[in-house]
Protein backbone atom coordinates (compact mmCIF):
# COMPACT_ATOMS: atom_id res chain seq x y z
CA UNK A 1 0.00 0.00 0.00
CA UNK A 2 1.24 3.50 -1.15
CA UNK A 3 2.12 6.18 2.00
CA UNK A 4 -0.74 7.73 0.04
CA UNK A 5 -3.60 5.88 0.26
CA UNK A 6 -2.66 4.88 3.71
CA UNK A 7 -3.76 8.47 4.37
CA UNK A 8 -7.56 7.82 2.87
CA UNK A 9 -7.43 4.53 4.14
CA UNK A 10 -6.81 6.01 7.87
CA UNK A 11 -9.25 8.84 7.01
CA UNK A 12 -11.87 6.28 6.68
CA UNK A 13 -10.94 3.96 9.56
CA UNK A 14 -10.95 7.41 11.78
CA UNK A 15 -14.66 7.52 10.86
CA UNK A 16 -15.43 3.99 11.85
CA UNK A 17 -13.20 4.21 15.08
CA UNK A 18 -14.89 7.44 16.46
CA UNK A 19 -18.62 6.00 15.23
CA UNK A 20 -19.39 7.66 12.25
CA UNK A 21 -21.33 5.79 9.85
CA UNK A 22 -19.34 5.10 6.19
CA UNK A 23 -20.79 5.14 3.48
CA UNK A 24 -18.98 4.49 0.29
CA UNK A 25 -20.42 6.14 -3.18
CA UNK A 26 -18.88 6.06 -6.73
CA UNK A 27 -20.46 9.37 -7.20
CA UNK A 28 -24.23 11.31 -6.98
CA UNK A 29 -26.32 12.82 -9.38
CA UNK A 30 -28.76 15.52 -9.23
CA UNK A 31 -31.57 13.68 -11.61
CA UNK A 32 -31.15 10.37 -9.57
CA UNK A 33 -30.49 11.06 -6.10
CA UNK A 34 -32.15 14.04 -5.96
CA UNK A 35 -35.51 12.86 -7.86
CA UNK A 36 -39.16 12.68 -6.26
CA UNK A 37 -39.33 9.37 -3.69
CA UNK A 38 -35.43 8.78 -3.86
CA UNK A 39 -34.47 12.31 -2.29
CA UNK A 40 -36.68 11.92 0.98
CA UNK A 41 -35.40 7.93 1.71
CA UNK A 42 -31.66 8.82 1.17
CA UNK A 43 -32.18 11.94 3.31
CA UNK A 44 -33.20 9.01 5.70
CA UNK A 45 -30.60 6.81 5.45
CA UNK A 46 -28.41 9.29 6.28
CA UNK A 47 -29.83 11.15 9.22
CA UNK A 48 -29.72 7.33 10.61
CA UNK A 49 -26.23 7.08 9.82
CA UNK A 50 -25.09 10.72 11.70
CA UNK A 51 -27.61 9.42 14.68
CA UNK A 52 -25.84 6.07 14.76
CA UNK A 53 -22.26 7.81 14.31
CA UNK A 54 -23.07 9.66 17.65
CA UNK A 55 -23.64 12.37 15.43
CA UNK A 56 -21.63 12.22 12.48
CA UNK A 57 -21.45 10.14 9.43
CA UNK A 58 -18.43 10.04 6.63
CA UNK A 59 -19.17 9.94 3.33
CA UNK A 60 -16.24 8.39 0.53
CA UNK A 61 -17.35 9.44 -2.87
CA UNK A 62 -15.38 8.09 -5.56
CA UNK A 63 -15.00 4.58 -5.08
CA UNK A 64 -16.70 1.33 -5.27
CA UNK A 65 -18.83 -0.36 -3.54
CA UNK A 66 -16.20 -2.55 -1.63
CA UNK A 67 -13.90 0.75 -1.35
CA UNK A 68 -11.45 0.34 -4.83
CA UNK A 69 -10.39 3.65 -5.90
CA UNK A 70 -12.20 4.82 -8.35
CA UNK A 71 -11.62 8.23 -9.00
CA UNK A 72 -14.17 10.67 -10.37
CA UNK A 73 -14.05 13.92 -12.56
CA UNK A 74 -13.76 17.40 -11.19
CA UNK A 75 -16.88 18.55 -12.47
CA UNK A 76 -18.67 14.80 -11.07
CA UNK A 77 -17.10 15.32 -7.51
CA UNK A 78 -18.32 18.88 -7.71
CA UNK A 79 -22.16 17.89 -8.12
CA UNK A 80 -21.76 14.92 -5.73
CA UNK A 81 -20.56 17.02 -3.26
CA UNK A 82 -23.76 19.78 -3.90
CA UNK A 83 -26.29 16.84 -3.81
CA UNK A 84 -24.91 15.74 -0.27
CA UNK A 85 -25.00 18.80 1.28
CA UNK A 86 -28.36 19.11 0.06
CA UNK A 87 -29.40 15.73 1.20
CA UNK A 88 -27.67 16.72 4.80
CA UNK A 89 -29.60 20.12 4.81
CA UNK A 90 -32.77 17.87 4.49
CA UNK A 91 -31.43 15.44 7.32
CA UNK A 92 -30.67 18.55 10.05
CA UNK A 93 -26.87 18.26 9.57
CA UNK A 94 -24.22 19.50 7.55
CA UNK A 95 -20.96 19.02 5.94
CA UNK A 96 -17.98 19.55 7.85
CA UNK A 97 -14.85 19.08 6.11
CA UNK A 98 -14.27 17.29 2.95
CA UNK A 99 -11.04 15.97 2.24
CA UNK A 100 -9.79 15.17 -1.43
CA UNK A 101 -7.30 13.47 -3.17
CA UNK A 102 -6.23 12.95 -6.79
CA UNK A 103 -5.90 9.52 -8.22
CA UNK A 104 -3.48 8.68 -11.42
CA UNK A 105 -4.04 6.46 -14.07
CA UNK A 106 -2.54 3.20 -12.00
CA UNK A 107 -5.29 4.24 -9.55
CA UNK A 108 -2.96 5.58 -6.76
CA UNK A 109 -4.15 8.17 -4.25
CA UNK A 110 -2.42 11.38 -3.60
CA UNK A 111 -3.66 14.27 -1.33
CA UNK A 112 -5.05 17.55 -2.92
CA UNK A 113 -6.28 19.25 -0.19
CA UNK A 114 -9.90 20.43 0.96
CA UNK A 115 -12.46 19.85 -1.67
CA UNK A 116 -14.33 23.14 -0.55
CA UNK A 117 -14.09 26.39 -0.91
CA UNK A 118 -10.65 27.70 1.40
CA UNK A 119 -11.37 31.47 3.17
CA UNK A 120 -9.15 33.97 2.35
CA UNK A 121 -6.07 31.65 3.20
CA UNK A 122 -6.46 29.10 1.40
CA UNK A 123 -4.23 28.20 -1.30
CA UNK A 124 -4.86 26.40 -4.89
CA UNK A 125 -4.80 22.78 -5.64
CA UNK A 126 -3.63 21.44 -9.40
CA UNK A 127 -6.33 19.42 -11.10
CA UNK A 128 -6.63 16.13 -11.03
CA UNK A 129 -6.90 13.19 -13.12
CA UNK A 130 -9.51 11.81 -11.34
CA UNK A 131 -10.98 12.52 -7.58
CA UNK A 132 -11.98 10.83 -4.08
CA UNK A 133 -13.20 12.80 -1.71
CA UNK A 134 -13.80 11.79 2.17
CA UNK A 135 -16.57 13.92 3.74
CA UNK A 136 -17.49 14.47 7.50
CA UNK A 137 -21.14 15.14 7.53
CA UNK A 138 -22.32 16.19 11.32
CA UNK A 139 -25.41 16.54 12.94
CA UNK A 140 -27.30 20.16 13.30
CA UNK A 141 -27.75 22.67 10.74
CA UNK A 142 -24.99 24.76 9.11
CA UNK A 143 -23.87 27.53 11.01
CA UNK A 144 -25.93 30.78 11.67
CA UNK A 145 -23.54 33.67 10.67
CA UNK A 146 -23.97 36.01 13.84
CA UNK A 147 -22.39 38.30 16.06
CA UNK A 148 -18.55 38.54 14.00
CA UNK A 149 -16.62 41.73 13.89
CA UNK A 150 -12.79 42.05 11.71
CA UNK A 151 -9.96 44.11 13.09
CA UNK A 152 -7.24 44.87 10.73
CA UNK A 153 -4.08 44.99 12.04
CA UNK A 154 -1.14 47.60 11.41
CA UNK A 155 2.46 48.57 12.68
CA UNK A 156 5.77 48.74 12.34
CA UNK A 157 7.76 45.63 11.44
CA UNK A 158 9.07 43.53 14.47
CA UNK A 159 6.79 45.50 16.46
CA UNK A 160 4.60 41.92 17.48
CA UNK A 161 1.37 42.18 15.31
CA UNK A 162 1.49 38.29 14.13
CA UNK A 163 2.44 37.43 17.91
CA UNK A 164 -0.02 39.57 19.35
CA UNK A 165 -2.50 37.77 17.27
CA UNK A 166 -1.41 34.69 17.51
CA UNK A 167 -1.75 34.62 21.28
CA UNK A 168 -4.69 36.07 21.35
CA UNK A 169 -6.62 33.02 18.82
CA UNK A 170 -4.30 30.45 20.88
CA UNK A 171 -4.62 32.20 24.92
CA UNK A 172 -0.50 30.93 24.49
CA UNK A 173 1.95 32.97 26.18
CA UNK A 174 5.03 33.92 23.54
CA UNK A 175 8.27 32.39 24.01
CA UNK A 176 9.35 35.46 24.03
CA UNK A 177 10.99 34.66 20.38
CA UNK A 178 7.71 35.49 17.96
CA UNK A 179 6.85 31.59 18.12
CA UNK A 180 2.74 32.39 18.18
CA UNK A 181 3.30 34.38 15.34
CA UNK A 182 4.07 31.15 13.11
CA UNK A 183 0.22 30.28 13.56
CA UNK A 184 -0.19 33.32 10.63
CA UNK A 185 2.03 33.10 8.54
CA UNK A 186 1.58 31.64 5.77
CA UNK A 187 4.99 31.03 3.75
CA UNK A 188 7.59 29.33 4.27
CA UNK A 189 9.72 32.05 3.97
CA UNK A 190 7.74 34.27 6.10
CA UNK A 191 8.57 32.14 9.08
CA UNK A 192 12.08 31.86 8.02
CA UNK A 193 13.18 35.48 7.98
CA UNK A 194 10.07 36.33 10.73
CA UNK A 195 8.51 38.72 8.37
CA UNK A 196 5.19 38.51 7.05
CA UNK A 197 5.25 39.40 3.45
CA UNK A 198 1.23 38.73 2.91
CA UNK A 199 -2.21 39.11 4.58
CA UNK A 200 -2.61 36.15 6.78
CA UNK A 201 -5.92 35.69 8.94
CA UNK A 202 -6.38 34.38 12.46
CA UNK A 203 -10.06 34.34 14.40
CA UNK A 204 -11.17 33.79 17.90
CA UNK A 205 -14.42 34.23 19.99
CA UNK A 206 -16.44 34.26 22.75
CA UNK A 207 -19.28 31.94 24.42
CA UNK A 208 -20.71 32.31 27.81
CA UNK A 209 -18.24 30.93 29.66
CA UNK A 210 -15.60 33.18 28.09
CA UNK A 211 -13.08 33.27 24.99
CA UNK A 212 -13.19 29.93 22.60
CA UNK A 213 -9.21 29.47 21.24
CA UNK A 214 -7.74 27.57 19.22
CA UNK A 215 -5.73 24.41 20.50
CA UNK A 216 -3.71 24.20 17.06
CA UNK A 217 -4.39 26.96 15.01
CA UNK A 218 -2.12 25.01 11.77
CA UNK A 219 -5.21 22.43 11.69
CA UNK A 220 -8.25 23.46 9.31
CA UNK A 221 -10.68 21.90 11.35
CA UNK A 222 -9.55 23.95 15.03
CA UNK A 223 -10.45 27.06 12.94
CA UNK A 224 -14.09 25.16 11.77
CA UNK A 225 -14.40 24.43 15.47
CA UNK A 226 -13.94 28.17 16.64
CA UNK A 227 -16.78 29.43 14.52
CA UNK A 228 -18.90 26.69 15.21
CA UNK A 229 -18.65 26.87 18.93
CA UNK A 230 -18.68 30.73 19.44
CA UNK A 231 -21.58 32.88 19.81
CA UNK A 232 -19.43 35.88 18.86
CA UNK A 233 -16.39 35.80 16.30
CA UNK A 234 -12.75 38.19 15.93
CA UNK A 235 -11.35 37.98 13.06
CA UNK A 236 -8.41 39.29 12.25
CA UNK A 237 -6.57 40.68 8.84
CA UNK A 238 -2.69 40.83 9.83
CA UNK A 239 -1.10 43.22 7.41
CA UNK A 240 2.58 43.72 6.94
CA UNK A 241 4.98 46.07 8.88
CA UNK A 242 7.99 45.69 6.80
CA UNK A 243 7.71 48.77 4.09
CA UNK A 244 8.63 47.25 0.90
CA UNK A 245 5.20 45.41 1.49
CA UNK A 246 3.51 48.63 1.90
CA UNK A 247 1.07 48.34 -0.72
CA UNK A 248 0.11 44.77 1.24
CA UNK A 249 -0.84 46.80 3.92
CA UNK A 250 -2.34 49.49 2.41
CA UNK A 251 -5.18 46.40 0.26
CA UNK A 252 -5.34 45.00 3.40
CA UNK A 253 -6.50 48.42 5.36
CA UNK A 254 -8.75 49.80 2.75
CA UNK A 255 -9.91 46.44 0.88
CA UNK A 256 -11.00 44.86 3.68
CA UNK A 257 -14.37 45.79 4.96
CA UNK A 258 -12.88 45.68 8.80
CA UNK A 259 -15.09 47.05 12.01
CA UNK A 260 -11.78 48.28 13.23
CA UNK A 261 -7.95 48.91 13.34
CA UNK A 262 -5.61 48.10 15.64
CA UNK A 263 -2.14 49.50 15.64
CA UNK A 264 0.57 48.23 17.48
CA UNK A 265 4.03 50.19 19.17
CA UNK A 266 6.32 48.46 20.67
CA UNK A 267 7.15 49.87 24.03
CA UNK A 268 11.25 49.36 23.32
CA UNK A 269 10.88 51.14 19.49
CA UNK A 270 7.95 53.74 21.02
CA UNK A 271 6.46 54.86 17.15
CA UNK A 272 8.03 55.36 13.83
CA UNK A 273 7.86 56.77 10.46
CA UNK A 274 5.85 53.56 9.48
CA UNK A 275 3.88 53.64 12.77
CA UNK A 276 2.38 57.43 11.73
CA UNK A 277 1.86 56.49 8.31
CA UNK A 278 -0.11 53.66 9.26
CA UNK A 279 -1.97 55.40 11.77
CA UNK A 280 -2.69 57.87 8.88
CA UNK A 281 -4.37 55.17 6.28
CA UNK A 282 -6.32 54.05 9.66
CA UNK A 283 -7.39 57.15 10.22
CA UNK A 284 -7.93 58.28 6.60
CA UNK A 285 -10.47 55.68 6.37
CA UNK A 286 -12.21 56.62 9.34
CA UNK A 287 -11.79 53.36 10.91
CA UNK A 288 -12.36 53.40 14.83
CA UNK A 289 -8.79 52.41 16.09
CA UNK A 290 -7.36 51.60 19.37
CA UNK A 291 -3.42 51.17 19.82
CA UNK A 292 -2.21 48.92 21.51
CA UNK A 293 1.93 49.06 23.13
CA UNK A 294 3.68 45.64 22.84
CA UNK A 295 6.56 43.89 24.74
CA UNK A 296 5.84 46.03 28.26
CA UNK A 297 7.65 43.11 29.87
CA UNK A 298 11.04 44.04 28.11
CA UNK A 299 11.14 47.60 29.55
CA UNK A 300 11.01 50.02 32.78
CA UNK A 301 7.53 51.33 33.88
CA UNK A 302 9.74 54.88 33.02
CA UNK A 303 10.33 54.00 29.28
CA UNK A 304 6.58 52.16 29.05
CA UNK A 305 4.89 55.48 30.42
CA UNK A 306 7.33 57.50 28.11
CA UNK A 307 6.11 55.97 25.02
CA UNK A 308 2.50 56.05 26.44
CA UNK A 309 3.28 60.01 26.22
CA UNK A 310 4.33 59.68 23.10
CA UNK A 311 1.71 58.13 21.03
CA UNK A 312 -0.71 59.77 22.70
CA UNK A 313 1.10 63.08 21.60
CA UNK A 314 1.01 61.60 17.92
CA UNK A 315 -2.45 61.27 17.79
CA UNK A 316 -3.56 64.82 19.14
CA UNK A 317 -1.14 65.65 16.60
CA UNK A 318 -3.88 64.38 13.89
CA UNK A 319 -6.55 65.71 16.09
CA UNK A 320 -7.73 62.58 17.66
CA UNK A 321 -8.22 62.13 21.48
CA UNK A 322 -6.23 59.14 23.06
CA UNK A 323 -8.22 57.20 25.90
CA UNK A 324 -6.08 55.39 28.42
CA UNK A 325 -7.70 51.89 29.34
CA UNK A 326 -5.76 51.50 32.40
CA UNK A 327 -6.98 54.97 33.28
CA UNK A 328 -10.89 55.01 31.84
CA UNK A 329 -11.52 51.16 31.93
CA UNK A 330 -13.00 49.12 29.25
CA UNK A 331 -16.55 50.36 29.62
CA UNK A 332 -15.63 53.77 28.04
CA UNK A 333 -13.29 52.86 25.63
CA UNK A 334 -16.02 50.70 24.21
CA UNK A 335 -18.50 53.77 24.76
CA UNK A 336 -16.20 56.78 23.14
CA UNK A 337 -14.28 54.39 20.55
CA UNK A 338 -15.05 55.79 16.95
CA UNK A 339 -13.19 57.80 14.22
CA UNK A 340 -12.07 60.65 16.76
CA UNK A 341 -11.43 58.65 20.35
CA UNK A 342 -8.52 56.18 20.13
CA UNK A 343 -8.65 53.76 23.47
CA UNK A 344 -4.54 52.59 24.19
CA UNK A 345 -3.70 49.33 25.86
CA UNK A 346 -0.08 48.50 27.03
CA UNK A 347 -0.01 44.56 26.80
CA UNK A 348 2.96 42.09 26.64
CA UNK A 349 2.81 38.73 24.88
CA UNK A 350 4.87 37.03 27.29
CA UNK A 351 3.60 37.69 30.70
CA UNK A 352 0.22 38.18 29.47
CA UNK A 353 0.38 41.85 31.22
CA UNK A 354 -3.26 43.55 29.35
CA UNK A 355 -4.09 40.67 27.54
CA UNK A 356 -7.70 39.95 29.96
CA UNK A 357 -8.44 43.32 29.05
CA UNK A 358 -8.16 43.32 25.28
CA UNK A 359 -10.13 40.35 25.23
CA UNK A 360 -13.16 42.00 26.77
CA UNK A 361 -12.41 45.11 24.44
CA UNK A 362 -12.51 42.80 21.76
CA UNK A 363 -15.58 41.23 23.45
CA UNK A 364 -17.50 44.21 24.21
CA UNK A 365 -16.80 46.23 20.74
CA UNK A 366 -20.27 46.57 18.24
CA UNK A 367 -19.99 45.51 15.23
CA UNK A 368 -19.71 48.79 12.79
CA UNK A 369 -19.32 47.79 8.91
CA UNK A 370 -21.37 46.83 6.62
CA UNK A 371 -25.44 47.49 6.17
CA UNK A 372 -26.68 43.90 5.87
CA UNK A 373 -30.62 45.48 4.71
CA UNK A 374 -28.37 46.64 1.79
CA UNK A 375 -28.05 45.00 -1.54
CA UNK A 376 -25.51 42.54 -1.51
CA UNK A 377 -21.85 43.69 -2.58
CA UNK A 378 -18.35 42.05 -2.22
CA UNK A 379 -14.86 43.31 -3.91
CA UNK A 380 -12.78 40.16 -4.68
CA UNK A 381 -9.65 40.20 -2.56
CA UNK A 382 -7.97 36.49 -3.77
CA UNK A 383 -9.14 34.38 -5.94
CA UNK A 384 -7.95 30.53 -6.42
CA UNK A 385 -8.72 27.03 -7.53
CA UNK A 386 -9.92 23.67 -4.87
CA UNK A 387 -9.82 20.64 -6.36
CA UNK A 388 -13.65 19.05 -7.12
CA UNK A 389 -15.24 22.27 -6.30
CA UNK A 390 -13.67 24.44 -9.03
CA UNK A 391 -12.99 28.86 -9.04
CA UNK A 392 -13.33 30.71 -5.65
CA UNK A 393 -13.50 34.07 -4.90
CA UNK A 394 -12.30 35.40 -1.35
CA UNK A 395 -12.87 39.02 0.41
CA UNK A 396 -15.04 40.97 3.00
CA UNK A 397 -18.65 41.59 2.34
CA UNK A 398 -19.31 44.91 1.76
CA UNK A 399 -23.14 45.02 2.14
CA UNK A 400 -26.37 42.96 2.33
CA UNK A 401 -26.15 39.13 2.46
CA UNK A 402 -25.88 35.70 0.39
CA UNK A 403 -26.55 32.57 0.44
CA UNK A 404 -25.84 29.21 -1.34
CA UNK A 405 -27.75 29.08 -4.77
CA UNK A 406 -27.87 32.71 -5.16
CA UNK A 407 -27.33 33.53 -8.27
CA UNK A 408 -24.68 37.23 -8.93
CA UNK A 409 -22.95 38.89 -11.41
CA UNK A 410 -19.19 39.06 -11.43
CA UNK A 411 -17.30 42.14 -13.16
CA UNK A 412 -16.18 44.10 -14.42
CA UNK A 413 -14.30 41.75 -17.21
CA UNK A 414 -11.66 43.97 -19.09
CA UNK A 415 -14.25 45.36 -21.50
CA UNK A 416 -16.25 46.61 -18.73
CA UNK A 417 -18.78 43.76 -19.18
CA UNK A 418 -20.28 41.06 -16.15
CA UNK A 419 -20.48 37.60 -16.36
CA UNK A 420 -23.49 35.69 -14.81
CA UNK A 421 -22.34 33.20 -11.86
CA UNK A 422 -24.04 31.24 -9.05
CA UNK A 423 -22.81 30.57 -5.58
CA UNK A 424 -22.20 26.46 -5.18
CA UNK A 425 -21.10 27.10 -1.76
CA UNK A 426 -19.89 29.72 1.25
CA UNK A 427 -17.42 29.09 3.93
CA UNK A 428 -15.53 31.24 6.81
CA UNK A 429 -12.71 30.43 8.34
CA UNK A 430 -12.53 26.63 6.81
CA UNK A 431 -16.65 26.49 7.99
CA UNK A 432 -18.75 25.87 5.69
CA UNK A 433 -21.87 28.33 5.88
CA UNK A 434 -25.58 28.03 4.44
CA UNK A 435 -25.36 32.49 4.12
CA UNK A 436 -22.70 34.96 5.40
CA UNK A 437 -23.31 38.83 5.92
CA UNK A 438 -22.09 42.30 5.69
CA UNK A 439 -18.34 42.20 7.42
CA UNK A 440 -18.27 38.28 7.20
CA UNK A 441 -14.40 37.10 5.21
CA UNK A 442 -15.78 34.86 3.19
CA UNK A 443 -14.27 32.49 0.58
CA UNK A 444 -17.16 31.51 -2.46
CA UNK A 445 -17.45 28.84 -4.71
CA UNK A 446 -18.32 30.67 -7.87
CA UNK A 447 -20.14 27.89 -10.76
CA UNK A 448 -20.26 29.35 -14.52
CA UNK A 449 -16.69 30.85 -14.92
CA UNK A 450 -12.87 29.91 -14.48
CA UNK A 451 -10.59 30.83 -11.86
CA UNK A 452 -7.82 32.20 -13.94
CA UNK A 453 -10.85 34.78 -15.06
CA UNK A 454 -11.56 35.90 -11.32
CA UNK A 455 -9.29 39.21 -10.53
CA UNK A 456 -8.43 40.98 -7.99
CA UNK A 457 -10.69 44.25 -7.84
CA UNK A 458 -13.62 42.66 -9.23
CA UNK A 459 -16.97 43.05 -7.11
CA UNK A 460 -20.01 40.48 -6.98
CA UNK A 461 -23.45 42.02 -7.27
CA UNK A 462 -27.01 40.21 -7.53
CA UNK A 463 -28.13 39.04 -10.72
CA UNK A 464 -30.41 41.64 -11.19
CA UNK A 465 -28.11 44.39 -10.46
CA UNK A 466 -27.49 47.47 -13.26
CA UNK A 467 -23.40 48.31 -12.77
CA UNK A 468 -21.88 50.68 -14.49
CA UNK A 469 -18.23 50.52 -14.78
CA UNK A 470 -16.24 53.55 -14.78
CA UNK A 471 -12.48 54.66 -15.63
CA UNK A 472 -13.02 58.35 -14.61
CA UNK A 473 -14.03 59.93 -11.67
CA UNK A 474 -13.89 62.99 -9.33
CA UNK A 475 -12.45 63.03 -6.20
CA UNK A 476 -11.19 65.36 -3.35
CA UNK A 477 -8.21 64.24 -2.54
CA UNK A 478 -5.32 65.48 0.15
CA UNK A 479 -2.01 64.87 -0.47
CA UNK A 480 0.22 63.28 3.20
CA UNK A 481 3.23 63.40 1.34
CA UNK A 482 5.11 64.39 -2.01
CA UNK A 483 8.67 65.50 -3.08
CA UNK A 484 7.52 68.23 -4.86
CA UNK A 485 4.13 69.16 -6.42
CA UNK A 486 1.83 67.12 -8.23
CA UNK A 487 0.55 68.12 -11.12
CA UNK A 488 -1.47 67.14 -14.28
CA UNK A 489 -0.56 63.28 -15.45
CA UNK A 490 0.88 62.36 -12.40
CA UNK A 491 0.53 58.92 -12.01
CA UNK A 492 0.51 56.57 -8.75
CA UNK A 493 -1.14 53.59 -7.54
CA UNK A 494 -5.24 54.05 -6.36
CA UNK A 495 -6.29 51.91 -3.73
CA UNK A 496 -10.29 51.83 -3.60
CA UNK A 497 -11.67 49.00 -2.16
CA UNK A 498 -9.84 45.71 -2.98
CA UNK A 499 -8.58 47.78 -6.26
CA UNK A 500 -4.86 48.65 -6.77
CA UNK A 501 -4.66 49.83 -10.40
CA UNK A 502 -2.49 52.75 -11.64
CA UNK A 503 -4.40 56.25 -12.54
CA UNK A 504 -3.38 59.60 -14.08
CA UNK A 505 -4.39 62.62 -11.85
CA UNK A 506 -5.31 65.33 -13.16
CA UNK A 507 -5.79 68.60 -10.91
CA UNK A 508 -8.53 71.07 -11.04
CA UNK A 509 -6.19 73.65 -10.22
CA UNK A 510 -3.45 72.40 -12.50
CA UNK A 511 -1.49 71.10 -9.32
CA UNK A 512 -1.33 70.05 -5.71
CA UNK A 513 1.47 70.41 -3.40
CA UNK A 514 1.93 68.62 0.40
CA UNK A 515 -0.52 69.12 2.58
CA UNK A 516 -2.88 70.74 0.39
CA UNK A 517 -6.58 69.55 -0.52
CA UNK A 518 -8.29 69.85 -3.62
CA UNK A 519 -10.61 68.16 -6.47
CA UNK A 520 -9.02 66.18 -9.24
CA UNK A 521 -10.00 63.74 -11.76
CA UNK A 522 -8.92 60.36 -11.86
CA UNK A 523 -8.38 57.90 -14.85
CA UNK A 524 -7.47 54.67 -14.26
CA UNK A 525 -4.47 53.50 -17.05
CA UNK A 526 -5.73 50.27 -17.71
CA UNK A 527 -9.34 49.36 -17.14
CA UNK A 528 -13.00 50.27 -15.68
CA UNK A 529 -13.42 49.59 -12.28
CA UNK A 530 -16.79 49.64 -9.79
CA UNK A 531 -16.66 52.83 -8.66
CA UNK A 532 -19.01 54.34 -6.33
CA UNK A 533 -19.69 58.01 -4.25
CA UNK A 534 -18.60 58.11 -0.74
CA UNK A 535 -15.60 55.61 -1.41
CA UNK A 536 -12.25 56.32 0.32
CA UNK A 537 -9.07 55.52 -1.34
CA UNK A 538 -5.46 55.62 -1.14
CA UNK A 539 -2.75 56.94 -3.40
CA UNK A 540 0.95 56.35 -3.54
CA UNK A 541 3.91 56.41 -5.73
CA UNK A 542 7.57 55.79 -4.42
CA UNK A 543 7.58 58.22 -0.84
CA UNK A 544 4.55 59.86 -1.97
CA UNK A 545 1.24 59.42 -0.19
CA UNK A 546 -2.21 60.85 -0.20
CA UNK A 547 -5.72 60.09 0.62
CA UNK A 548 -9.04 60.45 -1.34
CA UNK A 549 -13.36 60.47 -1.24
CA UNK A 550 -15.03 59.80 -4.65
CA UNK A 551 -17.47 62.77 -5.24
CA UNK A 552 -18.29 62.40 -9.04
CA UNK A 553 -18.55 59.17 -11.14
CA UNK A 554 -19.84 60.90 -14.14
CA UNK A 555 -17.94 63.89 -14.25
CA UNK A 556 -18.37 64.52 -18.07
CA UNK A 557 -22.28 64.70 -17.35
Amino acid sequence: MSPDRAVLERAIERGEREGGSVEFKERLTKDLHLADGRRESLAAQLRHRVLSGDGEATYVVGVTDDGALAGIAPEAFTESMDVLSLLAEEADAHIENVETWGVDADGRAKPKGDGRPADSSGSADAPAEGIVGVATVREGAVLEDDEHIVVGTAGHVDHGKSTLVGTLVTGQPDDGEGGTRSYLDVQPHEVERGLSADLSYGVYGFDDDGPVRMDNPDRKSDRARVVEEADRLVSFVDTVGHEPWLRTTIRGLVGQKLDYGLLTVAADDGPTKTTREHLGILLATDLPTMVVITKADIVSDERLSEVEREVERQLREVDKTPLSVARHGVGAAVEEIDENVVPVVATSAVTMEGMDTLDELLERLPKTAGPTDDEFAMYVDRSYEVTGVGAVASGTIRSGRVEAGDELLLGPMQDGGFREVEVRSIEMHYHRVDRAKAGRIVGIALKGVREADVERGMALLPRDADPEPVREFEAEVMVLNHPTRIGEGYEPVVHLETVSEAAAFYPDEGRLLPGDSGTTRVRFKFRPYLVEEGQRFVFREGQSKGVGKVTDVRPDE
